[in-house]
């Protein structure tokens, strides 16, 4: 079983720049922390990225484009370890993909 993404999850784009999600989930829990879903918002903030030419174009934000198929959290796709999202730069274009490097094994809610 995949490990679930949720508040307290360990989530960073390619070049190192934190992903800091908030959500409206006030319900489902795994570990002990609000569950994460597809349609959530995924700031990244602190990533050091530049173009060739000396410009920063630091990833801003995470769009999702693979949630589970068979879990959801109040009835949107949640997200899991193998889940995958794109870190998208100040041009809407992807950079790389989140690297998730901590999830929750346990769901609880009301």
């Amino acid at each position: 079983m995949a490990g679930f993404l949720n508040m307290s999850s360990v989530m960073m784009c390619v070049h190192g720049g934190t992903v800091q999600p908030t959500t409206t989930n006030t319900r489902v829990q795994a570990g002990g922390d609000y569950m994460v879903r597809a349609s959530d918002t995924f700031l990244i903030v602190g990533c050091p990225f530049t173009l060739p030419d000396g410009q920063p174009s630091p990833c801003l934000q995470v769009e999702w484009v693979v949630s589970s198929l068979v879990n959801q959290v109040m009835s949107d796709p949640a997200l899991t370890e193998e889940s995958v999202g794109l870190c998208i730069g100040p041009e809407g274009a992807p950079q790389g993909t989140v690297l998730i490097s901590f999830t929750q094994p346990l769901v609880s809610g009301e």
